[in-house]
């Protein structure tokens, strides 16, 4: 059975949530232009981190290869804009509807035949290079030449969904605002409750009367969706897209390594995670071209990862989390107690 629902404390997390979300959409009006780039990228790979923190944290099911959905994504969105003109909306619920239904069957043939756990992780990077390789040499789709996004106009188009980086900004942030939304929604509905207790213990779940088969193949496809999505606009951010740089295995790496860090299976999780390992990726990419050693930044991924599963394995957001509410715990009961010994 869910757990009773607290208005208050849900009241205050909304309003937390919200109030958090305007102070950086206003900051973004007095951000630098590299600041607004950074975090552009740092809120689109936190959005896909979201959709692979829904499969994993809560479905139970492990993807490596989520870059296949990425790629799936970017590709609609340019092939139908680039080719055909179309709006990046439309290419946006082509690519996701795609990418769900690419999901689906992955899942279905996967768990038709008992493929779980890590096999059906190494499934995954199977099928996004399988797509790399098949989009290089697919000239319709620009092969390994790319396809490109024609010059932005200067003006700012929500319709066609083009404009200058602070125009992405807000999109990017709006995008990573209903992420958190739709994450929170579904860990308190009784189909998170599900899929928590599907990934705790499928066989248990299972001898309840749960249809874990139905439910994991549901999981994947939502994830694949969510994770085209925010691939279609990654593309348009980028204003270009090639096989190896939109679904390689490094874009499978990005995507995981974010919710990992931050917190897999919750909310704020995938965005705290993001907020720390694409400015540290940054930062010591720019130190090893400065002192002529390659690779500090995969050192700083390794560092990262194994402080976190060492000293913090549900991830930073959780304690972080724990740490704040202790805060609002401790002030109330010390108002309590000044409102009974007061004459």
């Amino acid at each position: 059975m869910p757990k009773k629902l607290e208005p208050n404390r849900d009241l205050a997390q909304l309003v937390g949530s919200v109030f958090v979300f305007l102070v950086v959409a206003l900051l973004g009006t007095v951000f630098n232009p590299y600041l607004i780039s950074l975090l552009t990228i740092v809120f689109l790979f936190a959005f896909i981190g979201q959709s692979w923190s829904l499969m994993l944290g809560l479905g139970g099911q492990l993807s490596i290869g989520h870059a296949l959905f990425v790629g799936i994504g970017a590709y609609s969105v340019a092939v139908l804009n680039i080719r055909y003109g179309l709006s990046p909306w439309i290419g946006l619920v082509v690519g996701s509807l795609i990418a769900g239904a690419v999901g689906a069957a992955l899942a279905w043939l996967s768990f038709r035949f008992e493929v779980r756990g890590i096999y059906f992780g190494l499934l995954t990077i199977a099928a996004a290079e399988f797509a790399r390789v098949l989009f290089s040499g697919w000239e319709f789709v620009g092969g390994m030449q790319g396809l490109f996004f024609p010059a932005q106009s200067g003006e700012n188009s929500l319709l066609m969904l083009r404009g200058n980086a602070k125009f992405y900004y807000f999109v990017s942030l709006a995008a990573v605002a209903a992420g958190v939304g739709v994450t929170a929604l579904i860990r308190r509905s009784f189909l998170g409750y599900v899929w928590r207790a599907m990934r705790d213990d499928e066989d248990a779940s299972r001898a309840l009367g749960v249809r874990t088969f139905l439910h994991k193949v549901l999981v994947v496809s939502i994830s694949g969706a969510w994770a085209a999505i925010g691939g279609g606009l990654l593309a348009l951010v980028q204003g270009s897209i090639f096989p190896d740089s939109i679904m390689g295995m490094g874009i499978s790496v990005d995507v995981l390594i974010g919710p990992i860090v931050g917190g897999l299976g919750t909310a704020f999780g995938p965005l705290l995670g993001a907020l720390i390992i694409i400015p540290m990726d940054h930062l010591m990419s720019s130190l090893s071209d400065m002192i002529g050693v390659p690779g500090l930044n995969n050192v700083a991924y390794g560092v990262v990862l194994i402080a976190v599963v060492w000293f913090m394995p549900d991830g930073i957001w959780p304690p972080l989390f724990s740490f704040f509410r202790s805060l609002r715990g401790s002030s109330r009961s010390h108002a309590v107690q000044a409102k009974e010994v007061k004459p």
